[in-house]
């Protein structure tokens, strides 16, 4: 079995490359709303990511924004990280290329254009997967982003294959898909959801397959229901697609990179990071956290306390411990009270995915 696998991975495995960057392993961070900062972004890259993609910006806010202490976080990226994206949403076409042109001044090597975001809010102001529904809108802020950053840096476009499941959905899909690779993109991601689907239901992988096959020449980034090491490994497998962006199942599980790299060399798939393996990254998490947040560390870092739990064997105790961390003391007393000891951790298990709020997440 496993060198059948083995044999399989070496026909299915090739580089990732996107418009002149060669990005290597093909199993990448994606996207997250609120989540995918400098720190989250840094502990999968050290973990064995090969990309990553910075949180989700609006236009408008990024329009405005000034270099402020309290909002240096948003722009923020390091040599260490590179190659870095960042993802731009928004509703006008203007204000998209301005926004656009900000993010490359800051130094992001790829301008990632989000079509897929399913959050009622976000649809309710035509942003995100609104832009699904309106082919001639979406592709002319392809256009204008394409043409207002520089050549060299790649511009890339997240999608879900389509608003529903009628003809019309799949015909603007189409129109779009077709439309923004003619416009100069060099990849484009697509979640197997649609956007009124959010995050229910199975992604359709076999839509994946059908498009890697009908557009073999693009490159297609895969996206949904990658959980673990053998997920990915399965997506690229199944569906032929370039490469595939990991979203919620590496919140708090920067492991499930170099998982990944070890099922794709054809190992048998790592044991789940020891406690002592988990404490670790917990500490390197906050200090890169307090280098960019100060004293708000500690209410920005709670939300993925509780996602490191869920690899803890007793991770109910330790998620409500992390829910009342405030402070820098209380986040290593968390710690000192549950990582003290060296015992095997445990894999998170299917139900910790379920991200509460607007995640964006593909």
């Amino acid at each position: 079995m496993e060198q059948s696998r083995l044999e399989q991975t070496r026909l299915v495995q090739r580089d990732l490359v996107i418009g002149n960057l060669h990005i290597g392993f093909p199993v990448v961070q994606a996207a997250l709303s609120g989540y995918s900062d400098w720190p989250m972004r840094m502990l999968a890259r050290e973990h064995g990511a090969s990309y990553s993609l910075c949180e989700v910006m609006l236009d408008q806010f990024l329009i405005t924004l000034r270099e402020r202490e309290k909002t240096k976080h948003h722009l923020f990226n390091s040599p260490e990280e590179q190659p870095v994206a960042g993802q731009l949403m928004g509703a006008e076409p203007e204000q998209f290329a301005r926004g656009a042109r900000r993010l490359a001044e800051a130094g992001f090597s790829v301008i990632d254009i989000n079509f897929g975001c399913p959050v009622k809010k976000v649809l309710g102001r035509c942003r995100g997967g609104f832009h699904l529904g309106q082919p001639k809108i979406a592709l002319e802020i392809v256009h204008r982003t394409r043409e207002a950053v520089p050549v060299h840096i790649p511009v890339t476009v997240k999608m879900r294959r389509g608003i529903d499941d009628s003809a019309e959905s799949k015909d603007c899909f189409f129109e779009i898909f077709e439309g923004v690779f003619a416009a100069g993109v060099a990849a484009v991601t697509v979640h197997g959801r649609t956007v009124n689907q959010r995050y229910q239901g199975p992604s359709k992988w076999g839509f994946l397959a059908e498009l890697k096959r009908q557009y073999p020449q693009q490159t297609i980034l895969g996206s949904g229901d990658l959980f673990t090491a053998a997920d990915c490994w399965r997506m690229q497998q199944e569906t032929g697609v370039d490469g595939v962006t990991v979203a919620r199942g590496a919140i708090g599980n920067p492991w499930i990179f170099s998982q990944a790299r070890a099922y794709y060399a054809g190992n048998e798939l790592p044991p789940p990071p020891t406690l002592h393996e988990q404490r670790d990254a917990l500490r390197r998490h906050w200090e890169l956290a307090e280098q960019l947040y100060g004293e708000r560390t500690g209410n920005l870092l709670r939300k993925f306390g509780v996602k490191y739990a869920a690899s803890h064997p007793n991770h109910m105790a330790v998620r409500q411990d992390f829910v009342r961390v405030r402070w820098r003391e209380d986040w290593f007393q968390v710690l000192e009270t549950w990582y003290a000891k060296d015992l095997p951790g445990v894999y998170p298990t299917a139900d910790i995915h379920n991200v509460q709020g607007s995640t964006c997440a593909s």
